[in-house]
């Protein structure tokens, strides 16, 4: 099930409250309005832009938006809870078979789950479930690498046409030096597109980017154990035994934390 990751827009929101306050702190709210310049802007931008525009096709940079959003969204899912499930599934199959599962696997909401466990209740070859969930996990990794080559150019793309903007301010500033009116104007463009380009890529791009990739490999790691999980249940794998090979997964602050559960447990059992 997925929640709002609150991390990511903690982090956007902090990163601007803290520029803003850099700025309001040495120049009041009149140096803030110095800093908002719609010439910049629109070079940087219109310059992102027109780069995505060559470099992907226009499906590509739909998707941009909907890459982005996944960057606000978690996966809730435990890896105990994980494990728990395939030692009950694999309990039940012993005592009564593979085909009891399917009426229990009709309501996981895991597709990846579900998929790989109908195709161990129907029989299929061990080798073969374990190559259609693999050629799954390798799909998904390269459609999720698509997503953020877009947000990993994007990152690239904004600081250099803030670059190309501050080049054209200072053009336009040394072509008009008998005016000494162009010359605010013009040094602000310079300056403030180098500005916006950076902030761009180091605020949004490559940080969104470099969570999508994290969130990727926990992906990749979960179906994994997916797929190890399957294995198991579908050879008929001891529960108790299934239970420590999927613990091999987990963290040693998960082991720990699952021992205290079952000593606490076990305490309780005695008192009663």
């Amino acid at each position: 099930m997925k929640k709002l990751d609150v991390l990511t827009p903690i982090g956007l929101t902090i990163g601007v409250i803290m520029l803003l306050f850099g700025i309001v702190y040495n120049g009041g709210m009149s140096g803030l309005l110095s800093f908002v310049d719609p010439a910049s802007l629109l070079i940087v931008i219109g310059g992102l832009l027109s780069g995505l525009l060559v470099s992907f096709s226009l499906k590509d940079i739909k998707q941009m938006i909907k890459v982005m959003r996944q960057s606000f969204s978690s996966d809730e899912r435990k890896l105990q809870d994980l494990i728990d499930t395939f030692v009950h599934l694999s309990g039940k199959a012993r005592r009564e078979g593979l085909l009891s599962l399917e009426m229990e696997i009709d309501q996981v909401e895991d597709r990846f789950l579900r998929k790989g466990m109908l195709l161990a209740i129907d029989g299929t070859d061990p080798d073969v479930i374990q190559d259609i969930l693999l050629a799954e996990i390798a799909a998904m990794e390269e459609r999720h690498r698509k997503g953020r080559a877009i947000l990993e150019k994007a990152g690239d793309y904004a600081p250099a046409w803030g670059m190309i903007g501050t080049l054209i301010g200072l053009v336009l500033m040394l072509k008009n030096l008998n005016d000494p009116s162009t010359l605010g104007p013009n040094m602000a463009i310079a300056l403030l597109t180098t500005l916006y380009g950076s902030l761009l890529a180091n605020l949004v791009f490559i940080p969104i980017a470099a969570k999508l990739e994290l969130k990727t490999e926990k992906e990749a790691f979960l179906k994994q154990i997916i797929v190890e999980g399957v294995i198991g249940v579908q050879s008929g794998q001891n529960p108790n035994l299934l239970q420590e090979k999927l613990s091999a997964f987990l963290s040693q602050e998960e082991r720990e934390a699952k021992e205290k559960e079952l000593n606490r447990e076990d305490l309780d059992d005695e008192i009663y």
